[in-house]
């Protein structure tokens, strides 16, 4: 039975958000804040889709005022905003409620100070203690800031139908199960669970958002969607660059934790769920948590059968070459913490029984793409079998995450002659050029839905807790077992042999979008 609260999730989403607030940003003067956040911001407001009015509060520790830390995000904006160059009118506007508030995580004068001031701005612009706190720190502050926000009093009940607050988290959330779990226990002390936003940047991407209305508006794909006619699913999120400045973060995290518990399982649920029942974000989060508990769990002794793990050594990008993983700023020089994970997974139900999931993420890979192949059953060779050599190709749908999003399809097709011979061809759709536009940041998108209460594109509770129950066991087999002959592979490659000899198939390399299979 509906409820009210479902009814008006499944309404399409305003083009405005009409409350208004204010958003504080904890640990305002790091990178992510200058790359994603503020240009971000700074887009909603030139397209007039921020609410009227709104606030942006820096809340950082470091010794900046005002003037200064506006004259950054000025620079920040006019390198990373996605249309450029900025409309300095726009900015000049959003700046002048733009403010920096300097204070220590941890310091209780300082959160007394924040309270103050946040009422002094709803006094002024009329933002009616609304309230959206990003959390873009260190996952070691999570704890500490959320305490301090309910023990000041900055943290409303979720029944609080006159005013809002609500967090956004950034990922990692835990190290692994028991650490998700802890986590997740103490948070939820101060924020329930509807004021708790779990944010994952590509479930904001316009592809991403794209994959539930081409599965379930196109009855052509949707028929074809399982075990009967898919050979495999191959899922790749792949990145030309290495670590940068990131060294201390993955010597903590590796890539296991940075990319694959979210990112990539988030993409593999989207993929895989059945038809939610509507729209409503408890209706799809129902659905990718049903896929979840459906994969086959893996035992301590089949870990080294179904996952490879990889570091990249030094190597050659476009002519360049490149230092290995071992050789970057902030790392051990002996380290054994991965920058490639393969995956083979499968998920135990009628729709994907028998059907090989691959899972593939990485460091220094040969390009930076991220993208969905799904791979039909070969057709019958025994009209072609007289061919001297293999002619006809498996048909491959191919998602494209990021760059260029779209969808292409690789088909077979006679080339013009007189022999009979086959070539795979594509048909290729491309977001930017087809609409005339491009796309949205995910950043964006998720910033508005924080904004407007819309969870749908955030994790929930038990998709990540579910994750890490997958994962727990890959991560305590490394533990235990280091690796053997890291590096094992070369920057620029794309990863280890054994990874696709595994896969059998590498999308990326065999399918190029404007040859065709090779």
């Amino acid at each position: 039975m509906y409820s009210e609260k479902d009814v008006l999730q499944e309404k399409d989403i305003p083009a405005k958000a009409t409350e208004p607030c204010i958003m504080v940003i904890f640990g305002a003067t790091g990178d992510l804040t200058a790359r994603k956040l503020m240009p971000a911001v700074y887009q909603l407001h030139r397209e007039n889709i921020l609410p009227k009015p709104f606030a942006c509060i820096a809340f950082a520790r470091r010794d900046k005022n005002d003037d200064s830390f506006r004259e950054e995000m000025h620079k920040a904006v006019q390198e990373h905003a996605r249309i450029k160059p900025i409309d300095e009118n726009a900015w000049n506007s959003f700046a002048e409620n733009f403010h920096y508030y300097k204070s220590d995580f941890d310091n209780d004068e300082g959160y007394e100070g924040l309270k103050k001031y946040l009422e002094e701005i709803d006094q002024k612009l009329g933002t009616k203690g609304n309230r959206l706190f990003y959390l873009a720190t260190q996952p070691s502050f999570f704890t500490t800031i959320t305490s301090k926000l309910k023990e000041h009093g900055l943290v409303y009940e979720k029944d609080d139908e006159s005013k809002f607050s609500r967090v956004i988290i950034e990922k990692p959330f835990g190290r692994n199960l028991d650490s998700a779990l802890k986590l997740q226990q103490e948070i939820s002390q101060h924020f329930a669970e509807e004021q708790i936003f779990r944010i994952d940047h590509y479930l904001g991407k316009e592809t991403v958002q794209n994959i539930l209305a081409f599965r379930f508006a196109n009855s052509i794909y949707e028929s074809l969607w399982n075990y009967k006619h898919i050979e495999k699913v191959v899922i790749t999120a792949a990145e030309d660059i290495g670590i940068g400045t990131r060294g201390k973060f993955f010597e903590q995290e590796g890539l296991m934790r940075d990319i694959v518990q979210n990112h990539v399982m988030q993409l593999l649920s989207l993929v895989a769920m059945e038809p939610p029942v509507s729209l409503s974000a408890s209706s799809i989060h129902d659905e990718k948590v049903k896929v979840l508990r459906s994969i086959r769990p893996m035992k301590d002794e089949e870990v080294d059968e179904h996952v490879i793990r990889g570091q990249y050594g030094a190597g050659y990008e476009k002519g360049e070459q490149m230092k290995g993983y071992r050789e970057e700023e902030n790392v051990d020089p002996s380290s054994n913490v991965e920058t490639f994970v393969g995956m083979r997974l499968f998920i135990d139900n009628w729709r994907w029984a028998g059907v090989p999931i691959y899972l593939r993420a990485g460091k220094r890979l040969a390009e930076k793409t991220t993208e969905v192949a799904i791979v039909f059953h070969d057709a019958p060779g025994v009209l072609f079998n007289k061919v001297k050599k293999k002619s006809t190709h498996a048909n491959i749908l191919t998602i494209r995450i990021q760059p260029d999003e779209g969808i292409s399809f690789s088909f077979n097709c006679k080339v013009p002659g007189l022999e009979p011979k086959l070539q795979s061809v594509d048909m290729d759709f491309r977001y930017s050029s087809y609409f005339n536009a491009t796309p949205p940041e995910a950043y964006e998108r998720l910033i508005l839905d924080g904004i407007l209460g819309d969870t749908t594109l955030f994790a929930r509770i038990d998709e990540v807790i579910t994750s890490w129950k997958i994962l727990d066991p890959v991560v305590s087999h490394w533990e235990k077992n280091p690796p053997l002959g890291f590096p094992n592979y070369a920057a620029g490659s794309w990863g280890p042999d054994a990874a696709e000899h595994m896969i059998e198939y590498t999308p990326i390399v065999k399918c190029d979008l404007k040859s065709g299979p090779k």
